[in-house]
């Protein structure tokens, strides 16, 4: 008996000492930081999801891309792989992207409405204010003092798209580049779309890059109001906005972001011969 049980421990050893030595071997994945930002504004923690370059140098200066739906379970990993992608084949810079963990979206990105179906369905509703007010007084102000930054991007589909525009369309300084992607224009009986040529009116006229798209196999109300926001910019005659449009003919509401979001930086960062 003895004898086995010294056999059996010879052997537990030996598995063990082999476990050891393969989890030496083990080294973190690390693409970046996770940061927990305290909001006065929104009375909240926020989860932010931080992607640094592989070359990252704290005395180099970046541009940045704000995420909405930037936790790690929504668009964070894809968008961050397409942005290295595009600075590895295209001619995007090094670019920084921070995630934007979602509490309750629809809280977030939606401004009031007095519509009873859209309370009922949406009982958080209305807040847009302060989440844009969380952006440009908490959490610029923040990165921009972490890190060297330059020009600044705001990614958004869907509520998302719908609160980018509400920026663009009120606090258009807020961002440099825009990409507004299948924005939900129908909310509160597309009200901000009505209002869009007011605001433009008193919006300055300084550089911009704007990119809307929306997929062929959306809503045919998503797509009209789309194009409406589209042909609302070109119209607005902002001489230093460049405003693009896509349609996407193979994809609906679900599979738009990542083909669109390429389609949108290929506009900015066209082709270049690979760096290696």
């Amino acid at each position: 008996m003895f004898k086995k049980i010294l056999i059996f421990y010879s052997i537990l050893f030996a598995f063990q000492s082999v476990v050891v030595a393969q989890n030496g071997n083990v080294k973190p994945l690390t693409i970046g930081e996770i940061r927990t930002i305290k909001s006065k504004i929104l009375n909240e923690d926020r989860t932010l999801n931080i992607y640094l370059p592989h070359n990252f140098d704290k005395t180099k200066s970046y541009p940045v891309i704000y995420l909405l739906d930037g936790s790690i379970n929504e668009d964070f990993i894809h968008v961050t792989g397409l942005v290295q992608f595009f600075n590895q084949m295209y001619a995007m810079p090094e670019t920084i992207v921070v995630g934007i963990a979602n509490i309750d979206r629809k809280k977030d990105f939606t401004f009031h409405t007095d519509l009873k179906d859209l309370q009922k369905d949406y009982p958080t509703t209305g807040h847009s204010d302060k989440f844009i007010n969380f952006l440009e007084k908490e959490l610029k102000p923040y990165i921009e003092n972490q890190f060297k930054t330059t020009d600044t991007y705001v990614f958004g589909q869907s509520l998302g798209g719908l609160l980018a525009t509400e920026i663009l369309l009120k606090k258009p300084e807020m961002f440099n580049n825009y990409f507004i992607i299948s924005p939900s224009l129908w909310w509160d009986d597309e009200s901000l779309l009505k209002q869009a040529n007011q605001l433009l009116s008193k919006v300055p006229d300084t550089k911009k890059f704007i990119y809307i798209s929306v997929g062929k196999g959306e809503h045919p109300v998503m797509i009209k109001d789309a194009e409406d926001l589209y042909d609302t910019l070109k119209k607005s005659n902002k001489k230093n906005w460049t405003v693009e449009y896509k349609m996407m003919e193979t994809d609906n509401h679900a599979t738009i972001l990542h083909r669109s979001l390429y389609e949108g930086l290929v506009k900015l960062f066209p082709y270049q011969e690979p760096k290696n």
